[in-house]
């Protein structure tokens, strides 16, 4: 049986299920292996992570998408105050991630570092559980943000931890802007920008 792969907005109802195809879509993210190195425990530390960030912090305040296999997250320019987390956020992934928590704090303030300063829709999540990869999951849900992005004629925005996904990126008009060498001999992040497009162009 076919998996669909038409975006839906995703609801706190799907936080299992999306929690562990984000799980599954970054086990081999250079970042994701940065702050969670230990093999064994890798998949349940990610659902976890992925559970908080959805749950507390995406779902209420962003445009969060899912098909049969993937999810994303979108941060609207509105949005990007309050799409932040909050103490009790930052206490469970402190807790999650142990020792490893101010590697999480420190890519995040230098991430924050070289945003855009105007607005922009920032894709802060997109992944594809590798059993669905190539059936077009995660480019439905690239092209869904990217048309609320060009209907408010904004530009789009991301980083990426994986060399091997900047094509895929690319292939719908994002640009490397800079590369930025996480702290603590973290991985290198790709800063990405597509500038808006009207309908006729996308």
């Amino acid at each position: 049986m076919s998996i669909t792969n038409m975006p839906e907005t995703a609801t706190i109802d799907d936080a299992p299920s999306i929690s562990r195809t984000l799980a599954r879509a970054f086990d081999d993210d250079p970042m994701m292996r940065w702050f969670f190195p230990d093999d064994a425990s890798r998949g349940t530390r990610l659902e976890r992570y992925f559970t908080t960030i959805f749950t507390r912090q995406y779902v209420h305040h962003s445009v969060c998408e899912r098909t049969g296999a993937a999810a994303a997250f979108w941060v609207p320019p509105e949005a990007q105050a309050k799409a932040v987390p909050d103490a009790e956020t930052i206490q469970e992934l402190q807790d999650i991630l142990g020792d490893r928590a101010p590697l999480l704090r420190d890519a995040v303030e230098t991430a924050a570092g070289h945003a855009p300063q105007e607005p922009h829709w920032y894709l802060a999540v997109i992944g594809a559980d590798p059993a669905g990869q190539g059936q077009g999951h995660g480019a439905a849900l690239l092209r869904s943000g990217l048309a609320k992005a060009d209907a408010a004629g904004l530009p789009a925005y991301l980083e990426s931890s994986k060399p091997s996904n900047l094509s895929f990126y690319e292939h719908f008009g994002f640009t490397v802007q800079e590369e930025v060498r996480l702290p603590g001999d973290g991985p290198t992040l790709w800063a990405m920008r597509r500038e808006a497009r009207r309908p006729a162009d996308a």
